[in-house]
Parts: structure tokens; sequence; C-alpha cells
């Protein structure tokens, strides 16, 4: 059985994430999704505006019948390390240093890395954008 892992915050849930999923389904048998930390976000992040606790943000994705698993990830170079997979499927969009070494460390360890092309139009800070009274059309 192919494992197939995929990260990312989730937190406001759209067209885009759901496309990730079902693309990211088809390169295995079986789908990990790895919700970020709503705590470790806002230590990196102080000023993030997060919507969703992480347990929230976990029943939502984990809800999809495309989802096999769901699990809480803080750093990903770190958290990867721990979760059985043979694929990791990331955004285009996710290149910070952390990525960086996880992508190294699965060239290292035998782990295909795929990445996975953005739903054109669709986009979280977009959506954030919009709901908030800056982004008032």
């Amino acid at each position: 059985m192919t494992k197939v892992l995929t990260v990312g915050v989730y937190d406001y849930f759209h067209l885009g994430h759901l496309r990730l999923f079902k693309n990211a389904r088809k390169l295995g048998d079986y789908l990990i999704v790895a919700v970020q930390d709503g705590n470790f976000i806002l230590k990196t992040k102080p000023d993030a505006k997060v919507l969703y606790t992480t347990e929230q943000r976990k029943e939502l994705v984990g809800a999809l019948r495309v989802v096999d698993e769901v699990v809480t990830y803080t750093d990903i170079d770190v958290t990867i390390k721990n979760i059985d997979f043979d694929v990791f499927a990331i955004g285009e969009d996710q290149n910070h240093d952390g990525f960086q070494r996880a992508i190294k460390w699965c060239n290292e360890h035998g782990k295909r890395v795929v990445r996975m092309k953005r739903t054109p139009g669709i986009c979280s800070s977009g959506i954030k954008k919009r709901l908030s009274n800056d982004g008032q059309r």
C-alpha cells in the first residue's frame, strides 16, 4: 500500500484544498493529511488570524471521504520523521526552510516528493482579504 502525506493549515477550507486532497490521493492508496497545530502557528506568526481550533480543522478535514487519516504537525521537518508514508505531496507555494529540510530528508530516505499545482484563482489569503473590511469591493 502506498501512503501519501500532505500538510497544511486548512483554516479557511476551500475548493483548492479539496482538489489538493483528491489529486494527492491519486498518488497512492491511503491519504494522510497533517493539519498544523494552531498554537504553533500563533507562536511563529503572532498576528495570524486562525478561525478554527486545531481539533475543529482536523474534524473538518477528517470528514472528507478522500482522507483516510488526519494528524497534527508543528515543524514539518521534525514531524515528517514520525509519520509512515511513501509520497510527500506538497503545494507549489510550500517553500520555506522547514519544507526544504523536509524535502531533503525525504530524498535521503527514499520518499517521493510531488509538487501539487494550485487551483487558479483560489487561495486562503485571498479569502481572508475578501472577508476583511479592507477587502470589501
